[in-house]
């Protein structure tokens, strides 16, 4: 694989950046009638030499496969006797033929199809294939998840793992905007905790469970690999003898594909975050209620959480209860949202950026990142919002009227340039082969950095003094 920006890969990130669907190989749309038999349409395709033909049935449009055939010789009937229409897929995933080529391996990667049909208005102008974007993705993000669901042991997602990795570099050095790294990678991410689970954890503790992420991850918004925030919901009833060790070599297995272990133990081999429903409800009761000092953390981290594999009705259930205890009690929400304060280190290392040649570090995360997340956060704990990404977060508290939409549309681009701003710090870190971190000191900063630095954190200082207010917080 070339290095990312390197010569070689300069037309790999550049189509994945600027292509849109058009330019890709689209295949001319062939249609036939959905009652047409399968050895007639078989026939017609192999003629044309093809391997998929889009089905009219009336109003309906769906597509017929090689993978379909294969699934029709499994049944009773002949397939001279089988209408093509009862064993093609009508379930189409439609991009517009102006749309990026990152959209649409975006779609292919939620919807796990390998074809997206392609429009432009009302016309349909071609079909998208999964080969059609090798050419702009080979060795990256549809590929690595195409390797991903190939993977038959934790040997073979290390390679997928480390691709992520490249790929982040890649797309950062073809200018990529953040939100899009975020969003890609945070799906591959998924993809790879939920393969990796299925090859660790037994098919009934798979069935009977619910694995999540929480933190960056949870939220969409990690890029490189940090600490690991998971837990697992059991069904009430469910049990399963070595169980403890299950959880133990999921977490080492991450530990070995990159995901250092969390140093607040939030993972599967903490009990705490391995419970059965009715139990992990409780714990969440405490949490709100209790005196512990690290219940608003657990809470504030246990919002974030999204389901990557198993049942996921069991987080839509803890997520319910959440909404039932959590009270409107202006002393906890106070609690909750007063988090942001031990961020306090901005103003000051700000207002000495350009007064020394040389200063303490600043903490990008803490001192930039964190208030933002933590703050819209509690904002969507006291107006029990389900969306769990601080853009969605954001969008949803401006439609309802809690936050002016300039500062929301402030906030998410202070967010977006922050968390560039570390990739580009980690990056530079990682290339000189040292420890990656999210402290960076003013003569790692080049002029606009800087510029966009003081912009984002007067942005930061502006929420902040909203949130004493509307919190009632003491002056942080």
């Amino acid at each position: 694989m070339p290095a990312p920006g390197s010569p070689q890969a300069q037309p790999e990130w550049l189509s994945l950046v600027s292509a849109r669907v058009r330019d890709a190989a689209l295949r001319e749309p062939f249609y036939v009638d959905g009652a047409l038999d399968l050895v007639a349409v078989c026939g017609l395709l192999a003629a044309r030499g093809l391997t998929e033909a889009l089905v009219r049935d009336g109003e309906r449009l769906g597509i017929f496969t090689t993978t379909d055939l294969r699934d029709a010789l499994l049944r009773a009937e002949p397939p001279g006797q089988l209408a093509v229409r009862t064993v093609a897929h009508f379930d189409l995933v439609g991009i517009g033929a102006d749309a990026e080529v990152f959209e649409a391996l975006r779609l292919m990667l939620r919807h796990r199809v390998h074809r997206l049909l392609v429009r432009d208005g009302d016309a349909i102008v071609g079909v998208l294939g999964q080969l059609d974007l090798v050419d702009f993705v080979a060795h990256h993000s549809h590929l690595v998840a195409l390797q991903v669901d190939a993977g038959r042991s934790v040997d073979d997602l290390k390679d997928a793992s480390a691709r992520i990795d490249a790929m982040v570099g890649l797309l950062h050095d073809g200018g990529a905007r953040i939100e899009r790294i975020a969003h890609l990678v945070s799906e591959l991410n998924a993809r790879l905790f939920a393969k990796l689970w299925s090859l660790l954890a037994p098919p009934a503790l798979v069935q009977a469970s619910c694995l999540v992420v929480m933190g960056s991850q949870g939220r969409g918004e990690q890029i490189l690999k940090t600490d690991q925030d998971n837990a697992l919901l059991l069904r009430d009833g469910f049990a399963l003898d070595g169980m403890a060790e299950v959880a133990a070599r999921f977490n080492a297995a991450l530990g070995e594909l990159g995901y250092p272990p969390c140093p607040g133990n939030i993972m599967l081999t903490n009990p705490a975050w391995r419970q059965p429903l009715a139990a992990f409800c409780e714990t969440v009761t405490a949490w709100s209620y209790g005196a512990d000092p690290e219940g608003p953390l657990r809470l504030a981290i246990f919002l974030d959480a999204v389901a990557v594999a198993g049942d996921a009705s069991l987080l839509e259930r803890a997520r319910d209860h959440l909404d039932r205890v959590v009270t409107d009690s202006e002393v906890f929400l106070a609690r909750f949202a007063s988090a942001v304060g031990q961020s306090g280190e901005a103003d000051h290392w700000w207002s000495r950026l350009g007064l020394f040649r040389e200063e303490a570090p600043l903490d990008l995360k803490r001192s930039g990142i964190f208030p933002i997340v933590h703050g819209v956060r509690a904002f969507a704990l006291r107006h029990r919002l389900r969306e769990v990404g601080t853009a969605g977060r954001l969008r949803a508290l401006a439609a309802r009227g809690v936050l002016e939409a300039d500062l929301a549309r402030d906030l998410l681009d202070a967010l977006h340039g922050l968390m560039a701003l570390r990739l580009t710090h980690q990056l530079r870190e990682r290339a000189a082969g040292r420890a990656v971190d999210n402290r960076v000191r003013r003569a790692d900063l080049g002029t606009l950095e800087r510029e966009g630095l003081g912009d984002a954190l007067a942005i930061v200082k502006r929420f902040r003094a909203l949130l004493v207010a509307q919190f009632r917080l003491a002056e942080l």
